[in-house]
């Protein structure tokens, strides 16, 4: 039976989260002192949800891979980041209302300034092209490219005032450990350190043998410059991470096979260098064999992960797998 027009309505993200908080899944934290962006307490029913998420998880991964547990420490002494590259490289671009001093995300900025172009169909259809490409390439372009296109557009702030140019900003919170201030350090900005600093003992634990794969679910911290509204883009979240350990010379999954003809949702970085959003669909096999996905393992956890998310409800046509543009790709250092 159809549904007269009058009563269809299309789903209100900003009605949902109200429900959301009305009903106390989540809610801002210390909101009777005014609260903090990108800062959320989780009621009854919100607890329940994540609960039984982190179960899910444990089991679709940890139990069902013969993964590794660890829990690692939040505080991180500063020379494990530094040696990661974070301390240098964790950043995102910053620019500032020269009036204000409200702070923004340059490719946020950017980011609403082409989709708002989009939007309009009076906007010049060079405009509309060049919008198109931006957009498909805002995830790769670096402060350079950003105040480029800022100073091009003559883009500012929300209250029409001049913005700074385009700075680095590290994301991570700074802390003192112990009375002296000497040992300097931070709330970890991701799970991944303690994982690898553990590898020796991770290891021994497998009875030296490889591959295998460790795997943490805890709390981790990030500086936002401007975080989003609900829970797209906080400070303080939960994070659930695994790290595989392979030789990188044998990369194989004796498990591939069963899952070589599952079909992907891909965005592969050339499409999103030649400045296309278009998604690809492909089996993980010829992906493979293709070189859209690097190796097996990768193609192997790539369908693991869909199947999860589709267990927790997430639909086949929401979901694809966007490939990191080169200056996204996580450093490597040898010590």
């Amino acid at each position: 039976m159809s549904v007269p027009t009058s009563t269809q309505s299309s789903f209100s993200r900003s009605k949902f989260e109200e429900l959301m908080k009305r009903k106390f899944f989540y809610a801002p934290s210390f909101s009777i002192y005014g609260g903090v962006a990108g800062l959320y307490d989780y009621g009854p029913p919100g607890c329940a949800v994540q609960t039984n998420v982190m179960d899910l998880w444990r089991r679709h991964f940890i139990l069902a891979e013969q993964m590794l547990e660890v829990d690692c420490s939040i505080m991180t002494p500063y020379k494990v980041l530094e040696t990661s590259g974070h301390v240098a490289r964790f950043s995102d671009y910053i620019v500032k209302d020269v009036k204000t001093g409200d702070c923004f995300r340059a490719d946020h900025l950017v980011e609403a300034f082409f989709e708002r172009v989009l939007d309009d169909p009076a906007s010049p259809a060079e405009k509309q092209t060049q919008a198109v490409t931006v957009l498909a390439q805002i995830d790769g372009l670096d402060g350079e490219a950003l105040q480029n296109l800022i100073t091009e557009h003559q883009m500012k702030s929300d209250l029409g005032n001049e913005l700074t140019p385009v700075a680095k900003f590290n994301l991570m919170f700074g802390t003192d450990i112990g009375p002296t201030g000497y040992l300097k350090g931070f709330l970890r900005p991701e799970t991944a350190q303690g994982q690898f600093v553990n590898f020796k003992r991770l290891l021994e634990c497998n009875n030296q043998r490889m591959p295998f794969a460790s795997a943490m679910i805890g709390k981790s911290f990030r500086n936002e410059i401007s975080p989003r509204s609900g829970l797209l883009r906080v400070r303080e979240f939960l994070m659930a991470e695994i790290e595989h350990y392979v030789h990188p010379d044998r990369k194989s999954h004796p498990k591939f096979a069963s899952i070589s003809t599952y079909k992907l949702t891909l965005l592969p970085a050339s499409k999103q260098l030649s400045g296309s959003s278009e998604t690809i669909q492909m089996e993980v096999g010829e992906a493979v064999s293709k070189g859209v996905i690097n190796n097996e393992t990768l193609g192997y956890f790539l369908v693991r992960v869909a199947l999860f998310l589709k267990a927790i409800g997430i639909k086949d046509d929401r979901l694809r797998f966007r490939q990191h543009m080169p200056n996204e790709m996580a450093l490597m250092i040898h010590i």
